[in-house]
């Protein structure tokens, strides 16, 4: 089964998120009645929802609920993890990611991701952004694709002249804005960000925060954080997961940002976003 024709991508826009129209939107990923095991234990039970294009969407809820389990299923992330397997359907743009014939490298091609820890290979700056257009065999014009992923990133007027020099020099805000730069160097789909800033400080998670604005013009993004406010700032929509009796991630609510954090319809993600649990 092959995926859908990938989509060229140039990102030079900044904007502040702003209230999403009330149009009909095209739906990325149609996820239906997924469930998760590790082994013997579920760590997720029954999850259904959509994410549309141009839509950052985030995820939230307590340690344990099976938030960085549910992202890492959209692009196959956890194929690796001994025990892993799935149940229901995740379908991005109609195609089952873990249908027969889908290839794992192409998925993680279109579906790109981001990880909480900046992890910069100790490779020059040039040579990061570079490694996966590389490893593709896209090499035709590759420093103009390096230039447009840097300028993407919100970084290539901060590294531009010294692309040969280390990666570890960076900051953290820097090293992960790299970071997302070599993600989008492949021109992905998808962005999937797991706790991108936690490990920064104000600076530079405003930094990144702000960069989310400007890449979901271009991009669908689904980022998981703790931080309830940054949820606020940044999402346009917002699902709340947490344990069930069984201490099984669920998924409790799922909604436009506002409505979780003003007038959620579950008593349970009222009591979290409040801070009464969690």
């Amino acid at each position: 089964m092959s995926l859908p024709p990938a989509r060229m991508r140039v990102v030079t826009e900044t904007a502040r998120r702003v209230p999403l129209p009330a149009i009909r939107r095209e739906t990325v990923f149609d996820v239906r009645d997924v469930g998760v095991h590790y082994g013997p234990k579920p760590a997720l039970a029954g999850v259904t929802l959509k994410i549309e294009r141009n839509v950052v969407t985030a995820i939230i809820g307590p340690s344990g609920c099976g938030k960085s389990t549910f992202l890492r299923s959209l692009n196959r992330m956890n194929d690796a993890v001994p025990g892993f397997r799935i149940g229901g359907q995740v379908l991005y743009h109609g195609h089952d990611v873990y249908g027969g014939g889908v290839d794992r490298v192409e998925v993680r091609r279109r579906i790109g991701m981001v990880f909480q820890k900046p992890n910069p290979f100790p490779k020059s700056i040039f040579d990061n952004v570079a490694w996966a257009p590389r490893n593709l065999g896209l090499r035709a014009g590759l420093s103009e694709r390096v230039e447009q992923a840097l300028r993407g990133a919100a970084l290539w007027d901060e590294v531009k002249d010294r692309l040969k020099q280390s990666a570890l020099g960076l900051s953290g805000g820097q090293q992960q804005r790299l970071c997302i730069a070599r993600a989008i160097a492949v021109e992905p789909d998808v962005l999937l960000l797991d706790e991108p800033a936690s490990a920064l400080d104000p600076i530079a998670t405003a930094a990144i925060e702000e960069l989310m604005h400007s890449l979901k013009r271009r991009y669908t993004i689904v980022i998981v954080t703790h931080n309830m406010q940054q949820a606020a700032r940044v999402a346009d929509r917002t699902a709340f997961f947490s344990l069930d009796d069984q201490r099984t991630g669920a998924l409790v609510e799922y909604d436009a940002t506002e409505t979780i954090f003003t007038q959620p319809a579950d008593p349970r993600t009222r009591d979290y976003v409040s801070g009464r649990f969690g």
